[in-house]
């Protein structure tokens, strides 16, 4: 099958692990997202098969809050409950969560750390990709320093400071750097350089919903 979109997105969702628990009590579950496997359902009946629907088979009060794209490995927390679930959703509204990921790019970062704060907003002939947009884009801020420098790549580590639709994925192309694997964005070369998307949410630290005490989370990198 040839180098398409269509044929870069054929889904597969990995069997095991089923679910991999980081942490769970009576308000928050914290799991370990594969690559490959979609957060939340999608339309078609063979999207049916997600987290979500992972973790309530298990835990059968669990509530999504946030999501990882289906490429994309991690931390993801849930809610137990909807004191919690309103806890954790202020949280990310007010940005007071903080998330690190470890992202692998292609070629060689010239600078060892900088900030890439561009607006984005949906490319909708091409949706679900975004695009930036300096007129009308959502206020986008992704921090990024280097960890290491490899033959043709770089590996960094990624901060967020908001959670945009494919944020990570469009401010690295946007320094020239698309990330490895990345189904959507990487030319030929660059898609072909790894067999995912090589990025991984890492870490995700948050105010426990119970006593408001900062917990850190964190899922080592894969790859």
């Amino acid at each position: 099958m040839g180098d398409t979109l269509a044929s870069r997105f054929h889904y597969d969702p990995p069997l095991t692990p089923w679910l991999t628990v980081l942490h769970a009590d009576e308000d928050i579950l914290v799991l370990a997202k594969q690559s490959g496997l979609l957060s939340v359902a999608g339309k078609p009946a063979e999207h049916g098969d997600c987290l979500e629907s992972r973790a309530k088979a298990e835990h059968a009060n669990a509530r999504i809050v946030h999501r990882l794209d289906r490429e994309t490995s991690g931390v993801v927390v849930m809610a137990m409950n909807p004191k919690a679930h309103r806890h954790l959703g202020l949280q990310f509204e007010r940005r007071k969560i903080r998330k690190k990921y470890v992202a692998r790019v292609w070629g060689h970062v010239k600078e060892d750390k900088g900030t890439v704060d561009l607006p984005l907003s949906c490319d909708w002939p091409n949706r679900p990709m975004q695009m930036i947009d300096l007129a009308n884009g959502r206020a986008a801020r992704t921090d990024w320093e280097v960890l290491a420098r490899e033959e043709n790549a770089t590996r960094l580590v990624l901060s967020p400071l908001t959670g945009r639709s494919h944020q990570l994925r469009v401010h690295m192309l946007s320094l020239g750097h698309p990330i490895l694997g990345d189904g959507f964005y990487a030319p030929g070369p660059a898609f072909a350089a790894a067999d995912r998307l090589q990025l991984h949410a890492e870490s995700l630290t948050l105010h426990h919903p119970s006593d408001g005490v900062l917990r850190t989370f964190a899922d080592p990198c894969p790859f």
